[in-house]
């Protein structure tokens, strides 16, 4: 069974039990798809009032973008834990003979890239998702603000976290300049999701 199938209540016994995933990936992605999630509520709660009915056709396409990042993050939760699963299985392999340990650290680089890439995925979609998030909190149902706030906030942790994974799996990159560059694109979406979670949050008074 796949981990986005298990029950809230199953996820989080796997999680607190002795395998290692789901990890810190496959919750920070859980964390991106309650982002979506939110974001698509307020949307709900937004469309078909009278109130609202100026910003309607905008909500209208949010909705749709809101359930395909849901979607997307849902099967992230399952890739990361693919993703340890193969370098976990690379370590595996036998290592005799120079040909087997050839054949095994080249494994291990390939897996331990992949490793990075779909937390990467998972953090530039959360980042990705977050100035749709401010639109929809911003001109969304005032009732429901800070859900869309809480929404953003998941998505600055999905992303935080989903960076964290990446560069865990860039120390062990062979290739320095392919890590560096993805070092750098981690930065950048570092900055962009803090501006971005506090461009919505600035603007909620009570």
């Amino acid at each position: 069974m796949k981990l986005q199938d298990l029950t809230i209540k199953e996820f989080l016994e796997k999680t607190y039990g002795k395998d290692p995933v789901p990890g810190g990936g496959s919750v920070s992605a859980l964390c991106g798809a309650l982002a979506a999630s939110l974001g698509e509520m307020v949307t709900a709660l937004t469309i078909g009032r009278k109130k609202y009915a100026d910003v309607e056709e905008e909500m209208l396409q949010y909705a749709p973008q809101m359930e395909l990042a849901r979607r997307k993050f849902l099967d992230f939760i399952d890739e990361d834990a693919e993703a340890y699963q193969l370098v976990f299985n690379s370590y595996k392999l036998p290592k005799e003979t120079e040909e087997e340990i050839a054949l095994r650290n080249s494994e291990i680089q390939k897996a331990t890239l992949q490793a990075a890439m779909v937390p990467l995925r998972v953090a530039e979609t959360a980042v990705g998702i977050m100035s749709t998030i401010f639109e929809i909190g911003s001109k969304g149902n005032r009732n429901a603000v800070t859900d869309a706030c809480v929404a953003m906030m998941c998505a600055r942790t999905a992303a935080l976290g989903a960076i964290l994974n990446v560069r865990i799996n860039l120390s062990g990159l062979d290739d320095k300049e392919k890590a560096k560059e993805l070092e750098n694109r981690c930065m950048a979406l570092i900055d962009e999701a803090q501006v971005k979670e506090a461009s919505l949050l600035d603007t909620v008074t009570f």
